[in-house]
């Protein structure tokens, strides 16, 4: 009921769906629900938007070789200079929504380059060696996708850019918690070395699935660090068309709530598991709050 009073026809909307609003429900299934509060003639350049950030994020775990990983990436570099010099794609359904969204909106070049950037640190190995170092991959990873969100949506409006950053460190650092045991089932570890030294984790319980107390702990820490990028967003004072963009601060802190319950377990899945949150979202764009 809600999102039919926010949005009429938000729900004949969704089928048929198109190859990039189905990669995204596939793959990113709650930014395919944030994109759903969008206005509807922005809707489909976000999903072609967020199918690009999910291909490129899903690089790493599709190679068996580093190389590999930045031939893939390199594609899509010469493939977005080529969609801002007017060039057209024919042969990839994604970059063929992603031309038309470029097409149609004076998105930046910069933003992609940055998401692209962050993208070729996944595939070097080993965790960060600091937390500062972690936010930063954080905020290259995710605030330059809420950014081109932003532009999409026609805002330019310095508060909402800094709410985007803050939103999207705060949102790919509760991801990378939430995706903690999958990593450590894969040997890999984003956690970073300085909160494992500090809280007396050690690094082979953590690779083998076995949690403790100083993990319990660096988990806590990590939630309060979260928290206060959440809080700094929300302190800026954003018009209410920049909400879709930043709805993600909503599931995020849906996510916290959830570890929590959970008693600070990073190897209890079920906290992790996606939830959309459907009708808090709704409550939230009807608000214009985030």
């Amino acid at each position: 009921m809600i999102l039919s009073s926010y949005s009429p026809g938000i729900m004949a909307d969704l089928s048929p769906l198109s190859y990039a609003a189905r990669d995204v429900r596939r793959y990113d299934r709650d930014r395919f629900t944030t994109a759903l509060f969008a206005p509807a003639d922005r809707r489909e350049a976000l999903f072609a938007l967020y199918a690009f950030n999910s291909e490129i994020a899903r690089v790493r775990e599709q190679v068996n070789e580093p190389m590999l990983g930045r031939i893939r990436l390199q594609w899509w570099r010469d493939g977005i200079a080529g969609l801002f010099e007017g060039r057209k794609s024919d042969d990839h359904p994604t970059a063929q929504a992603l031309g038309a969204a470029i097409t149609a909106h004076p998105l930046s070049k910069a933003h992609f380059e940055a998401l692209l950037d962050a993208r070729e640190l996944d595939l070097e190995t080993g965790p960060p060696e600091t937390f500062a170092a972690l936010e930063a991959y954080a905020e290259a990873s995710a605030a330059p996708l809420n950014l081109l969100a932003l532009e999409l949506l026609g805002v330019d409006h310095a508060p909402s850019r800094t709410a985007a950053r803050h939103v999207g460190i705060a949102w790919a650092l509760t991801g990378l918690l939430r995706a903690t045991a999958y990593l450590a089932g894969s040997g890999r570890v984003m956690l970073p070395f300085d909160l494992l030294e500090a809280h007396g984790v050690d690094l082979d319980d953590l690779l083998n699935g076995r949690g403790s107390d100083g993990l319990t702990a660096l988990a806590r820490e990590m939630e309060r660090r979260i928290r206060a990028h959440l809080a700094e967003a929300r302190q800026q004072k954003t018009p209410r068309a920049a909400a879709p963009a930043l709805l993600c601060a909503s599931l995020a802190e849906g996510y916290l709530a959830r570890l929590g319950k959970s008693g600070h377990d990073l190897f209890d899945t079920r906290w992790s598991m996606t939830q959309p949150r459907p009708l808090r979202l709704a409550w939230k764009s009807l608000t214009g709050g985030f």
